[in-house]
């Protein structure tokens, strides 16, 4: 059979074994040993061990289960509610100052959580009754929720960094530092959007109470104290990285103490919060190293079969020029981000996507922010966008997932936008990974 049916073959029995309800990170295991077999006999078992064994064996993935403590740790911390109380007094005089607020302390949350969902469903539990109660237009209230919890996708420390560093064989340390502009740059974008629409519909967001604009300069300076500490949790992390004093895992473990004594100065710590922090922790891993088993072993024995080089040689053989292939990798990217989640996207992608962008003269780091970008329009787009469903979880029983799905559409132009001002300038993700203490 030649490659090119196999590679049809591939995919098919792949979806065929999805559409039966059988797990991603089993399903994608499971076609790895069928085809292992098949191809190469008992012996092609070994490779199928050995793909498993080799991650096992590297450092760098101890600081996932890290970075998920350290954020269910501050989860349970309550530095999200001393976040957002502590922002939206500064940006009530602000037009739609409580939105601005949601997106200011989503970016603030990002820089030390690095989970989607926890930003989501916290944000919908804090901030979400107080812009209803204040009469906010329904659809902005849940579309700047939506929008900034996707944040942490780009902000390091996420996840998603992480595991694009594993797959690509880059520097997690680099993307980390690659994702605070294009990061900040989304955020601003985010306000600039809320304040323009708020001055020209003042009805969607009215103003502050008296009490809260006449609060005295004094009292909201001393707000400002409760952003103490979750700043030097973020600059504990991103700093270590960025001055080349930790690697991702020890920036991790620092995290992880940052987020302990987080959890102390605000008086919230108990056995009971950190023995339910370390379970969730553990559910999370396992999903995401089972993700990250199956899918290696699979990408491993197409690979060996010869289907990887041949979707390599001919994406670099496309007449549309180098750009025309990148466009190409994004709109892919897009498409399947509607239906896929994104651990299965880059997993069964990156291995492909990221030589033939290098072999084309693209910077690895730099594509992989343009994933994350894609990943965060992938978290609020129908049908099966994840931040909406995390959203629903949390809000009153009279808004549907329609309405939620009906407020994002916006902030995902202003992704889109992102997205296209990124890959027309690197250099907002790219310069500061250039100066980068080595």
């Amino acid at each position: 059979m030649s490659i090119a049916w196999l590679s049809l073959l591939f995919v098919v029995v792949f979806i065929v074994i999805l559409l039966m309800g059988v797990p991603l990170a089993f399903a994608t295991g499971a076609v790895a040993v069928v085809f292992a077999y098949s191809l190469f006999g008992v012996s092609g078992l070994t490779l199928v061990v050995s793909r498993v064994f080799t991650l096992m064996g590297n450092y760098v993935l101890v600081s996932v289960p890290l970075f998920i403590l350290m954020a269910c740790i501050l989860e349970r911390a309550g530095v999200a509610e001393s976040i957002f109380h502590a922002v939206h007094v500064w940006s009530g005089r602000l037009p739609g100052g409580l939105a601005v607020a949601v997106i200011i302390s989503c970016a603030l949350m990002a820089a030390m959580v690095g989970v989607i969902g926890a930003e989501i469903v916290t944000m919908g539990v804090v901030a979400l009754p107080a812009m209803l109660a204040r009469r906010y237009d329904k659809g902005l209230a849940l579309g700047c929720i939506c929008a900034g919890g996707g944040l942490a996708t780009l902000i390091p420390p996420s996840v998603v960094l992480i595991m694009y560093g594993l797959t690509a064989g880059v520097s997690i340390g680099e993307l980390y530092v690659a994702g605070i502009g294009p990061g900040l740059l989304l955020a601003g974008l985010y306000i600039a959007f809320i304040m323009l629409r708020t001055r020209l519909r003042p009805e969607l967001a009215p103003p502050a109470s008296a009490e809260e604009l006449g609060m005295p300069l004094s009292e909201r300076l001393a707000l400002l104290r409760e952003l103490v500490v979750p700043g030097l949790v973020a600059l504990s992390v991103v700093g270590s990285l960025y001055l080349g004093w930790a690697t991702p895992t020890e920036a991790a473990g620092v995290g992880v103490v940052a987020a302990f004594l987080a959890m102390i100065v605000n008086r919230r710590f108990s056995w009971r919060a950190v023995m339910s922090a370390l379970q969730d922790t553990t559910k999370v891993t396992v999903m995401l190293y089972w993700l990250f088993f199956g899918s290696s072993a699979l990408i491993g024995v197409y690979t060996l079969a010869g289907g990887t080089k041949l979707i390599q040689d001919w994406m670099t053989g496309l007449p549309f020029g180098a750009t025309g292939v990148l466009l190409m990798i994004m709109l892919i990217w897009i498409v399947l981000g509607c239906f896929i989640d994104w651990i299965g996207i880059l997993l069964l992608t990156a291995p492909i996507f990221v030589p033939v962008a290098e072999k084309l003269g693209f910077d690895p780091v730099w594509l992989g922010i343009l994933f994350c970008l894609n990943m965060q329009i992938s978290y609020i787009t129908p049908p099966f966008g994840p931040a909406a469903f995390y959203l629903k979880g949390v809000t009153p029983a009279d808004i549907t997932l329609g309405d939620i799905f009906a407020s994002v559409w916006p902030y995902i132009i202003l992704q889109l936008l992102t997205l296209g001002l990124v890959i027309g300038f690197p250099a907002i993700a790219m310069w500061l990974p250039g100066t980068m203490s080595r």
